[in-house]
């Protein structure tokens, strides 16, 4: 949990949400059965959610990609990256107007959010196990986007994270 400018506290989760539904996207998440609270936020959101019991993240992959099949296009972002700016997401949206697969980069380091373009649709439904989509950045050129900050791979997993996170970013504002 963090505070906001307003003196709220929000989970990580939450100022993920706020960054992806900034960017003016359309966004869907997955997320497990029992995970409630995030459930509950994505209702408060108007953020459609498709549940999954999922043995990886490529299944989650998967089904999110079949739940948005008319999409023209992927961003596939983790709940855990709540310092990703909406301008990065919508510069890897825009990425996907010339290339299969956009991903931003901190100097030599491939961040997140991950963008798929529509010819990858069918791939990206039949995804499974915890590899996620890694075979297809193996297999496939990918066009990367040069982060201006360490945003794009800051992902938290433990509360000390965090707060390391969130001087880092703020050290990299002020320079």
């Amino acid at each position: 949990m963090v505070e906001n400018a307003a003196d709220r506290t929000l989970s990580v989760f939450s100022m993920t949400l706020q960054q992806a539904l900034a960017s003016g996207l359309l966004v869907h998440v997955v997320t497990r059965p029992e995970n409630t609270q995030v459930q509950q936020i994505c209702t408060a959101a108007g953020v459609p959610i498709t549940l999954i019991n999922s043995a990886g993240t490529g299944e989650s992959i998967a089904a999110g990609v079949r739940a948005t099949a008319h999409w023209e296009g992927w961003l596939i972002h983790l709940a855990d990256m709540p310092f990703v700016p909406s301008r990065v997401i919508l510069s890897v949206a825009a990425g996907l107007q010339s290339s299969e697969i956009v991903r931003p980069f901190w100097r030599e380091t491939p961040g997140h959010p991950v963008g798929f373009g529509p010819a990858l649709r069918e791939e990206l439904q039949q995804l499974t196990g915890d590899q996620g989509a890694r075979q297809l950045l193996r297999d496939r050129p990918v066009l990367r986007i040069a982060a201006d900050s360490p945003s794009v791979i800051a992902d938290i997993d433990l509360p000390a994270q965090l707060c390391l996170a969130a001087s880092d970013r703020n050290s990299h504002a002020a320079s």
